[in-house]
């Protein structure tokens, strides 16, 4: 009996270990897998920000590639499908909205993925995926302060949209 749960502890520690290594890669490929520029490496440099040049030549997606407030990734409105930005119009409008059952329904945050605010400040929105024929995957969620984030992938992951 004791070999066996020497065993059993044995295969729990590889396993552990596995996970471990699983996650270090994931964390390197994700994490800092070629993306410096927003921790300060050679394409940024603490004094470089939008005082030199238009808001439009600052591209969030090479000088900040992480929002501080949530932590997550940034990416730009308009490196986004097209549908998106129509979405982000109908929100912005207030409606119509493609999915009237679904759209502006409160977004729970259960995935605990975007900053935790107080159950009704996350409303959700569908993205319309052509060739779909059903609403597929793709979503913004507001937040009741105005700001947005995208999962192309429901809610597995997030980014947060700069306009």
């Amino acid at each position: 009996m004791a070999a066996a749960a020497s065993t059993g502890r044995e295969r729990y520690r590889w396993l552990l270990l596995l996970a471990a290594a699983a996650m270090l890669v994931a964390w390197l490929v994700t994490g800092s897998g070629g993306d410096d520029a927003g921790d300060g490496g050679p394409t940024s440099s603490p004094g470089s920000s939008s005082s030199s040049s238009s808001p439009a030549d600052d591209a969030p997606s090479t000088d900040e590639a992480t929002d501080a407030a949530s932590g997550l990734p940034v990416v730009l409105l308009a490196d986004l499908p097209p549908e998106a930005a129509r979405t982000v119009e109908l929100i912005d409008a207030g409606g119509p909205f493609p999915e009237p059952a679904h759209d502006g329904g409160t977004f729970g945050n259960r995935e605990e993925l975007l900053p935790d605010r107080p159950m009704g400040y996350y409303r959700e929105y569908t993205v319309p995926t052509p060739g779909s024929d059903d609403r597929g995957a793709r979503r913004i969620v507001a937040g009741d302060d105005g700001e947005l984030y995208w999962t192309d992938d429901h809610y597995s992951s997030f980014s947060r949209i700069r306009r």
